[in-house]
């Protein structure tokens, strides 16, 4: 708006006023002319003053108004300049074109006009290229929050240094509660004299709180195979990186001893609440026995898991009296149900078939119906030959039913018992599983992230050889209503056989005993012969398969497919085995396409490799020296170089998430 229309807009008011008094004094004047003249003397004088006083007061308010501008625009420039905001201008070639002095300060430069963003901060570049709104960057040891305006190509930067190294502070500084277990404590101790018990309990407090003191950690031995050990995030950093290479010290002192005593540690970490914590650490201390000890087990609340160790190969732990206690359990579960069904894994093998035939007596022991769950277009040579021999026993060929069929079948009140894997993807039938509310699971492989949801019932022992192992132990504490048939011991054989490479993987004293038990019963070795011959045609395509093998690391063979050609899984992990028994060959890997898009690995291994936490990385697992992993829209050789990349992290001792 001008001066001058303003100017007019405020004087109207006072026009309009002068127009009424000079009518009303011309009214006057005709009346009595003497007092319309005093009148109006009177009128133009204060008329006048009035004017005056008005032109007074806009000149002040025009000259405030002028001040007020200019010191506006002098603190805008000053703030420009001088606060500690930084403001960056730059072009469509991400050249700077200005750049406030306190950014230029920060950047440790005499002036940053000019200059490409690439050559001062290539941080910057993702943020303005992918046109981020608001990212955080590191400039010289400090902190910045860059918030971009992708229209007028302007940056600000806003320092956080202190609030970032609060929140690091506090962060690392977060409670974390461990549970550390010495795995074969009672068992190792059992025998020995009070002194010797003495010294091995005096080594291992010594070398722990060594440990502790150096780390700065709080620790409190709670029993004799137990310490509780309290520290901040910022340690655990600390025994990350240097892989709790206190796993390797205790069982290296011990070992020298002839003393097989090893660690076991669960972490809790991630939340501030100890009740909380407390909980993790247990939980994450049960897994770790679960995968055979010698290893750290660190649950995060998001329901992660890292691992570190688990190199070795686990002793053999279990007693009689668990298997005792195990199966007076199963056998409570089975007479409180109406039915039960027995599931193994998808393709199942001789171990998962011949541990579902065992679980099965075990229901019929115990005067139940059962029924095992079996895909019969999914089965591999040796495991149709043993379901030929099972079609000629009428009775047992009827309890071999489909998933729909079972799903027809299951009741609110059925039991539903998983044998030879915990994980719910590999299940033969995932929608039986949801269906079932009560379930248990008998498994001998090492426990992974992925497990059933809530079982009643869990026993898992990745000291036993396989499955059919453990199932023929709980047949032994079962009622004697029913003699078990030949085939049916025969099948348990068959499985611990397969298994334990005829005895001389996993094999521990237990296995033994378990094999003479079912021999009582009239296992046939001649007829597991049978089931496991291999065709002329499968033994050429699987030399054809580790044809071309290569080594990689202190005796590492790896042996790839074509890319071109499809593999079934059973000669995927035979040609693992065959590669395993050559000269020189510590562990073994064969990558072959498994169906269209899918590439798997199956590993083998002497003990000295640990080939199941190798195979855990790319989404995989099983035993230390068996184990195999599947993996999705890959080639061969994506395939490999992931193997390479989990084999060097194995190698370094790193750890899986």
């Amino acid at each position: 708006m001008s001066s001058h229309l303003r100017k007019g807009l405020i004087k109207a008011p006072l026009y309009a006023l002068v127009a009424l008094t000079v009518c009303l004094l011309a009214v006057l004047a005709y009346f009595q002319w003497i007092v319309a003249l005093i009148g109006f003397v009177l009128f133009g004088g204060i008329f006048f003053f009035l004017l005056y006083r008005e032109d007074t007061r806009e000149k002040e308010i025009e000259q405030y108004i002028s001040t007020l501008s200019h010191r506006v625009k002098k603190v805008g420039e000053e703030a420009l300049l001088e606060m500690p905001i930084g403001i960056m201008l730059i072009n469509d070639e991400y050249v700077i074109e200005w750049a406030n002095p306190y950014l230029t300060s920060s950047f440790e430069e005499e002036s940053l006009i000019g200059r490409s963003i690439y050559d001062i901060a290539d941080d910057l570049v993702p943020i303005i290229k992918q046109e981020i709104e608001s990212d955080n960057i590191t400039l010289h040891d400090r902190k910045f929050r860059v918030v971009f305006k992708a229209e007028e190509r302007l940056l600000y930067f806003f320092d956080i240094t202190e609030q970032w190294e609060i929140e690091k502070r506090y962060k690392e500084e977060q409670p974390v509660i461990s549970i550390i277990f010495l795995d074969n404590y009672d068992e190792m101790t059992q025998g020995m004299d009070d002194q010797t018990k003495s010294s091995l309990n005096s080594q291992v407090t010594s070398i722990l709180n060594k440990w502790a003191n150096d780390y700065g950690i709080y620790l409190k031995r709670v029993s004799s195979d137990r310490f509780i050990a309290i520290y901040h995030e910022k340690v655990l950093n600390r025994l990350e990186a240097d892989k709790f290479s206190i796993l390797d010290v205790v069982r290296e002192m011990t070992s020298k001893q002839n003393v097989p005593l090893t660690l076991s540690i669960g972490v809790g970490v991630g939340v501030s609440s100890l009740i909380e914590l407390g909980s993790l650490a247990q939980s994450s201390l049960d897994l770790s026995l679960g995968r055979g000890g010698d290893q750290v087990a660190i649950k995060l609340p998001n329901g992660k898991v890292k691992f570190y160790g688990g190199k070795t190969n686990p002793m053999e732990k279990r007693t009689r009296v668990r298997a005792r206690v195990i199966a007076h359990a199963l056998k409570e579960l089975i007479a409180g149900s109406d039915n039960v069904f027995i599931m193994g894994h998808k393709r199942p093998d001789m171990d998962a078939i011949g541990s579902a035939i065992g679980i099965l007596k075990i229901v019929e022991m115990n005067e139940k119906a059962g029924y095992v769950v079996v895909n019969q277009q999914e089965m591999d040579t040796s495991v149709s030959r043993l379901m030929k021999e099972v079609k000629q026993k009428e009775g047992l060929y009827s309890r071999f039913i489909s998933p729909e069929r079972a799903m027809e079948l299951a009741s609110e009140n059925s039991l539903l018992v998983i044998v030879d894997t915990h994980k719910p993807s590999m299940v033969i039938s995932d929608k039986l599983l949801q269906m079932i509310d009560h379930t248990v699971v008998i498994d001998h492989h090492r426990r992974g992230e992925e497990f059933v949801h809530d079982p009643l019932l869990v026993y898992m022992e990745p000291y036993a050889s396989s499955t059919a192992e453990l199932v023929t132990e709980l047949l032994e504490y079962q009622p004697r209503h029913k003699r078990i048939e030949m085939l049916e011991a025969t099948a348990l054989l068959a499985g611990i056989i397969v298994d334990t490479k005829s005895f001389t993987l996993r094999t521990g004293s237990r296995t033994f005993d378990a094999a003479s038990y079912l021999r009582t019963l009239g296992a046939d070795t001649i007829l597991v012969q049978r089931f496991l011959k291999e065709d002329i045609q499968t033994y050429v395509k699987r030399a054809k398969l580790i044809e071309h093998v290569e080594f990689y690391k202190d005796g590492i063979a790896i042996a790839k497919g074509h890319e071109n050609e499809l593999f079934d899984q059973i000669l995927i992990a035979k040609a693992a085995d065959t590669l395993l028994t050559m000269d020189q060959v510590a562990a073994s890997f064969v990558v072959a396409y498994r169906q269209e898009g899918m590439v798997s690995i199956s590993a083998r291994s002497l003990g000295d490799v640990n080939v199941q936490v190798i195979l855990e990385r790319l989404g995989g697992g099983g035993h230390l020296s068996n184990a195999a992993t599947q993996i999705l829209d890959v080639t061969i050789e994506e395939a490999v170089q992931q193997l390479y990349e989990a084999i060097d992290e194995y190698k370094q001792g790193g750890s899986k998430e």
